[in-house]
């Protein structure tokens, strides 16, 4: 019951001729380390002399060291080295009859001025609306209740206005949804005020074209490519917000184990709407996210603002049949050793027997295994591998497999394989080594 006469105190005190009793000074406004000496004068006819009386701050008393009597109806406190308000709506100081009854009381705001807010960022969902948001100043805390007002105007003959705060709004921040010029930049700024004083940050100035950011990528899809077990396809649609508008998105890819917490990023996808996330673990569980970034939106210069990321999707690689064909799981030295030993003889190989190609490639490969295979059952011996007869010496210069082993100055041929290469590699931007 007190604590809600406590409120009523301070949200609207009553100082009118029929009051029995008063506190001055009536809700002053304090900085942090004032000290206040605040009086409570009591009518006469309650028939109550001053030393009858006590103080009470938030509820709690308040030591009569710190009483002095002014009067026979008058009581003074002095309250030294005043700390902030414990709450924004003033600390309630409170004089009471010796019974306990309350008498009057007064509201302390003690704080600090608001400072200069500063990072102040906006940015437009689909050109359709403006969300800014800022930093208090300094340390930020005032103590007490500061208000916080966003306001804009067009640049060169609009008026100003101030931006509505909505109740479900984040804190510093506000959100404009309507009557927005397009094509015009906006000069937009925040002002800060209390009952200490007021402080206004830097202007912006800002086109809304120049902040647009949109929803996360529709429709996203995680599949297997064939029965390669260490490849996953990504696919994705563009914003359908922006489907009647001009520009080129940019799209990021994360991803991640399904017992993990840490995403690896893919960021140079570019305006494609798929990717092949490639050099994944078989038999493993990921987690896939998309996001865009619209660019250039009617022809605007500046780079737009990253969209937040898709709900996860989640795709499974295949399980590899190099772990259900083996007995054991071999050491990491032997697989090294293994791979080695059978990248010597394929290269072998393709001294003896492609010299003509212009660069090593897939197909390349699996027509090595097929004579690998062949050899074997010619000479029936028993094994997994085996090694490619040493010839006194090959009979063709080595194939092109780099620029340093090539030893031709044909500039057809070097221009055939220069443009072969960046064929390649626009052909698969997206797929990497993902390990």
């Amino acid at each position: 019951m007190i604590a809600a006469v406590l409120l009523v105190l301070c949200a609207s005190p009553a100082l009118g001729s029929t009051q029995v009793a008063a506190v001055v000074p009536q809700d002053p406004a304090l900085l942090i380390g004032s000290t206040l000496t605040a009086t409570c004068s009591v009518s006469s006819d309650l028939g109550l002399h001053a030393s009858q009386l006590f103080w009470t701050l938030n509820g709690r008393r308040l030591p009569s060291a710190t009483y002095s009597v002014v009067g026979p109806t008058a009581l003074a406190v002095t309250l030294p080295r005043l700390s902030g308000s414990r709450q924004p709506s003033g600390d309630n100081l409170v004089c009471h009859s010796g019974g306990g009854h309350v008498l009057a009381g007064s509201c302390l705001y003690v704080g600090m001025p608001p400072e200069k807010p500063v990072n102040l960022t906006c940015w437009s969902r689909n050109t359709k609306d403006l969300t800014c948001k800022w930093v208090p100043g300094g340390q930020g805390e005032t103590f007490i209740r500061t208000k916080y007002t966003l306001k804009y105007r067009l640049r060169w003959y609009g008026r100003e206005k101030e931006c509505e705060p909505r109740g479900t709004a984040e804190p510093y921040s506000c959100y404009i949804h309507r009557d927005l010029a397009l094509f015009t930049p906006y000069e937009i700024w925040v002002e800060a005020s209390n009952q200490l004083g007021s402080a206004t940050s830097d202007v912006i100035t800002l086109d809304i074209l120049d902040v647009v950011t949109t929803d996360p990528p529709a429709d996203v899809r995680v599949s297997r490519v064939g029965e390669l077990d260490d490849q996953l396809t990504v696919r994705w649609s563009s914003p359908p917000a922006l489907k009647d508008f001009l520009f080129q998105a940019k799209y990021q890819i994360r991803y991640r184990l399904e017992d993990s917490t840490d995403w690896k990023v893919v960021d140079d996808v570019g305006n494609e709407t798929s990717c092949r996330l490639a050099g994944l673990r078989p038999d493993t569980v990921y987690f896939v996210q998309v996001r865009c970034n619209p660019v250039g939106i009617f022809g605007s210069r500046k780079t737009g603002i990253w969209s937040e990321w898709s709900n996860p999707t989640a795709a499974s690689t295949p399980r590899s049949e190099r772990l259900l064909s083996a007995s054991c799981d071999p050491k990491s030295g032997e697989l090294n050793a293994a791979l080695r030993r059978e990248l010597k003889q394929f290269f072998g190989w393709v001294r003896e027997h492609a010299a003509g190609c212009g660069g090593v490639s897939i197909k390349l490969y699996d027509q090595w295994r097929v004579w690998l295979q062949k050899s074997h059952k010619t000479r029936n011996q028993v094994g997994t591998r085996a090694s490619v007869p040493r010839r006194a010496a090959p009979r063709s210069p080595p194939a092109e497999t780099s620029e340093e082993s090539s030893p031709r100055t044909d500039k057809d041929t070097r221009t055939h394989s220069t443009s072969g290469n960046r064929r390649r590699r626009r052909g698969s931007r997206c797929e990497r080594n993902t390990r």
